[in-house]
């Protein structure tokens, strides 16, 4: 998975357990991103201050999933949902009416996780 993406569902699963000043540093270097001289000026902070700051979310986010899987656990699901999706939208002589139950739960699922 490519880092910024990850980075950004790390976050939205495991953001708000970071505290306010953190979530402002991360969101502005990751989703708006500022270079460490812009954080330093925005926050009155040093340039080594707000990589510190990164760091320290990156790696607390990483200690939240590797502890509650929560991401892992929402990839899993999404995949199986698709796969329920794949099997009961294929054309075949057994279309029924539980390829269409079989259709709407796994979009339901996938509307739920996003």
């Amino acid at each position: 998975m490519e880092k910024i993406v990850k980075q950004s569902l790390l976050y939205d699963f495991y953001g708000e357990l970071l505290t306010k000043h953190q979530r402002k540093i991360y969101e502005d270097a990751v989703f708006n991103d500022m270079s460490l001289s812009e954080l330093s000026e925005n926050y009155n902070i040093t340039r080594q201050g707000a990589h510190d700051i990164i760091k320290r979310c990156d790696k607390a986010l990483e200690l939240y999933e590797d502890k509650l899987k929560l991401l892992e656990k929402t990839e899993a699901i999404r995949e199986k949902a698709e796969d329920i999706l794949k099997a009961a939208s294929a054309d075949g002589a057994k279309a029924s009416l539980n390829n269409d139950k079989i259709s709407k739960l796994a979009e339901e699922i996938l509307d739920l996780i996003g």
